[in-house]
């Protein structure tokens, strides 16, 4: 939707060109995945640097030359740390950004430990996995995604991760609820595309909502007696094409997931009553649609 809208902007008809950046933008999603992921490695390590070089000092105190380890030995932290998955993508993409950038990692390192989490769980006496990977779920979800200084460096680093920011996010929340203790080498990196097929849908949503615009239109068009069609927000128009092109043009989408996507994506981008409007008219087009054999989906309970 958003490369579409960004054509219209442009006055561009390179569908190459923008369909490459479009792709490129997605791909982005992932680097920032491991970003965030290893954002916790980064800040253990960052503590066990700390503590190493404090036990060192010259006139060190009693706490300092035994300091209290529950932290770094977080079983969660320690897992995520020599997981061979994350490493091995990490090294992969070539992703240094906490080394290059490790004023951020000291800022939310000192949010942690300044958090009610953080002394709720050090001077938790009981020990077990569970203990460990709720208090790591908190300070992710509570501390460190909330960070304003993160969001900002993010927000500088690549435009378009402002968007990706909640995907991802919940994306590791999801993954972390479910680690278990027994699966140390089980964790695997997220994939970034299920299949060949989910990839290629990025592809042909673009290409054939671009090629056909004058002809999705027309299908809308008369469903807006009370509506001027040059007073329809532009993101609306776009929605209403994308959807309708999924309608017409992808057997295997049912109905209802391709009404509840644009729904939620006019809710975030378009105007406070837009998805009123575009539910009215997606629900008008569906009837019509069926009763004239338009629509014409393939497998079970596509409708």
């Amino acid at each position: 939707m958003q490369s579409i809208y960004a054509m219209h902007q442009n006055g561009s008809d390179n569908i190459e060109g923008q369909e490459k950046f479009l792709l490129h933008s997605i791909d982005n999603m992932q680097e920032l995945y491991l970003i965030m992921l290893s954002s916790l490695v980064e800040i253990k390590n960052a503590e066990e640097r700390f503590l190493d070089l404090s036990s060192k000092k010259h006139l060190a105190t009693a706490a300092e030359r035994s300091p209290d380890l529950k932290f770094v030995n977080n079983s969660v932290l320690r897992m995520l740390s020599e997981n061979h998955s994350l490493n091995t993508s990490l090294e992969d993409r070539k992703i240094n950004n906490w080394y290059l950038n490790e004023d951020y990692i000291q800022i939310l390192l000192t949010a942690v430990k300044n958090s009610t989490f953080y002394a709720s769980y050090m001077a938790e006496p009981k020990e077990s996995f569970e203990i460990d990977r709720n208090f790591i779920l908190n300070i992710f979800m509570e501390v460190i995604v909330p960070n304003e200084k993160l969001y900002e460096y993010l927000e500088d680093n690549k435009l378009t991760w402002i968007d990706d920011i909640p995907v991802v996010n919940t994306q590791i929340i999801k993954e972390l609820k479910t680690l278990k203790p027994e699966e140390k080498e089980v964790f695997r990196v997220s994939k970034l595309y299920k299949d060949t097929e989910d990839k290629e849908f990025v592809s042909q949503l673009f290409r054939k909502t671009i090629l056909n615009e004058t002809e999705l239109a027309k299908e809308y068009i008369d469903k807006t007696p009370n509506w001027d069609t040059e007073r329809i927000a532009e993101v609306d128009t776009i929605i209403l094409k994308m959807a309708i092109c999924e309608f017409l043009k992808f057997p295997s989408i049912p109905v209802k997931v391709t009404i509840n996507e644009y729904l939620e994506i006019a809710k975030e981008y378009s105007t406070p009553k837009s998805s009123i409007f575009i539910n009215g008219i997606l629900d008008n087009l569906v009837r019509e649609f069926e009763t004239t054999n338009k629509i014409k989906k393939t497998g079970r309970g596509l409708m």
